[in-house]
Parts: structure tokens; sequence; C-alpha cells
């Protein structure tokens, strides 16, 4: 992990094509702004977190009753 200082309107470069620029500061807050190529998806941390788990959730096995005979009328 790189921890960085930055002042209001300083940038932080990712790549050749991602800018990090801050916007603003005020006390525990900072403001961010990222300019990215439109194919690079962007989420807060809390918001990609809740994502991951919805799809893990959506992968998971259902479990199933395979007993086929239960519902079959008898000869």
């Amino acid at each position: 992990m790189l921890v960085l200082t930055r002042k209001p309107r300083q940038q932080i470069m990712i790549g050749d094509n991602i800018v990090i620029n801050v916007v603003e500061v005020q006390g525990d807050n900072v403001r961010i702004a990222i300019d990215a190529p439109r194919d690079i998806k962007i989420y807060r941390g809390e918001i990609y977190r809740a994502i991951q788990e919805e799809n893990q959730q959506a992968a998971a096995p259902v479990p199933m009753d395979l007993d086929l005979s239960a519902g079959l009328p008898k000869n």
C-alpha cells in the first residue's frame, strides 16, 4: 500500500490514464475527483463489498430436494 500526503489541487497519477485530484479537505473529510477511462469501473469501498457479497450469494448452490419420486403417482 502506498500512503501519500496531498494538498487541495494536487494530483496522484495511476498509470498513464487515471488521475486522482484532491479537490477539498475539510476536517476528516477529503473530496477527490477521479478522471479515468469509461471502461474502468470505480466504486466506493462499501458499495464494492456489497456487490461482491451479492455475487457470492447468487453463485452459491441452492439446496434442493432431489427425491423425484415424492410427487409422482404410484402405480
